[in-house]
């Protein structure tokens, strides 16, 4: 069963972490609908296996954009780039945290938040220009606000895939090249909520759990779903058909109102 456990841990992360759909949002609706049907919730990833899934989804992205990587050492200026749009997530992260960890509680607020996904997408589909600029063309005020849209994104229910891709699109960038920064930009984000999680082990002595064998399973598959879904997610966007995801969170979103506003 922990085999089992791995493996569907690892499979959710690997879909849910990269395609425009909120992974925390669905893990707070599925728990509420777990509750309410069966009184039980969904199984909760030790520390030790949430740091293997974002470790393996981490490993996806730096095989992925290998290239972008290689070429970023000697681009001082996308670096910063980087950084000016990492500071907001990191600043709200820190200031909210406790109120985040509150909305993990409210699966109408992740109904909502998924409206807020659709939302997204649809409008940076629309003010989308005709000729976006490449990367080497964006500019800081553009990276800024990429940035604050990947920090609304730790609300459960925005999806930070989505929002970014969708702010870098409103913001000028061409459709590949706003992937391309959204997915560097959750480098740092991804490997900075990696190691918040292995503090827990390493300073406030959270235990190690999970055999080896279980942990190393759910890295693989974290990894190799991660790889497919980022690879067919930059597809998509290419193809102009990222606001396909907006239909299906407006119908989740728009269930998961319905659902608790008539409880």
């Amino acid at each position: 069963m922990e085999y089992v456990h791995a493996l569907i841990l690892g499979i959710v992360q690997g879909v849910a972490e990269f395609l425009p759909i909120s992974s925390s949002g669905h893990l707070v609706i599925a728990d509420a609908i777990l509750r309410d049907t069966s009184g039980l919730s969904t199984p909760k990833e030790s520390v030790t296996m949430e740091i293997a899934l974002h470790f393996g989804t981490l490993l996806s992205i730096l095989v992925v954009f290998r290239e972008d990587l290689l070429k970023l050492v000697a681009d001082k200026r996308l670096i910063g780039m980087i950084i000016v749009a990492t500071i907001p997530v990191g600043v709200v992260g820190l200031a909210f945290k406790s109120h985040l960890e509150a909305a993990f509680a409210s699966p109408l607020l992740a109904g909502c938040a998924l409206l807020g996904t659709a939302g997204f997408l649809l409008a940076g589909r629309w003010l989308q220009k005709q000729q976006g600029r490449a990367l080497d063309q964006m500019s800081w005020p553009m990276a800024t606000a990429i940035g604050v849209f990947q920090a609304i994104a730790v609300v459960p229910g925005v999806s930070r895939s989505g929002s970014t891709i969708a702010a870098g699109m409103a913001c000028g960038l061409d459709r590949p090249a706003a992937a391309r920064f959204s997915f560097l930009i959750a480098i740092p984000a991804i490997g900075g909520a990696t190691v918040l999680q292995l503090k827990k082990i390493v300073l406030d002595g959270e235990p190690v759990t999970g055999s080896v064998g279980a942990v190393a399973l759910g890295t693989v598959v974290a990894f190799v779903v991660g790889w497919l879904s980022l690879q067919w997610l930059l597809k998509i966007v290419v193809a102009d058909r990222l606001h396909w995801f907006a239909i299906y969170c407006v119908v989740a979103g728009a269930c998961t109102i319905t659902w608790q506003l008539a409880r």
